[in-house]
């Protein structure tokens, strides 16, 4: 991988991470760098699904991919601000 294919899924990662933190309900109280690697994951197994559920293969932009990515961004975001905010009380 290059350092534009990196760069490219960091920035990749932090917008999909951040419209999953949009979608996802109430206040998330995790870093942004726990954002991005969420989206980061959402993105690649968005990406994967939709490959797998036949519906990545378009000519134009593949919106239900898109949509696939961010609920799972959601999902993720949700879980970690979950555990986050419990091992956040815990230490203290």
């Amino acid at each position: 991988m290059t350092v534009t294919g990196i760069i490219s899924a960091i920035l990749v990662g932090l917008v999909i991470g951040v419209l999953g933190r949009l979608v996802a309900p109430g206040k998330q109280k995790i870093p942004i760098w726990l954002t991005i690697v969420i989206g980061i994951v959402a993105a690649l197994v968005g990406t994967a699904i939709a490959r797998g559920g036949g519906y990545a293969d378009t000519n134009g932009f593949d919106w239900l991919e898109l949509i696939t990515q961010i609920v799972l961004a959601a999902i993720g975001v949700s879980i970690a601000a979950l555990a986050y905010g419990r091992r956040r009380r815990i230490l203290h």
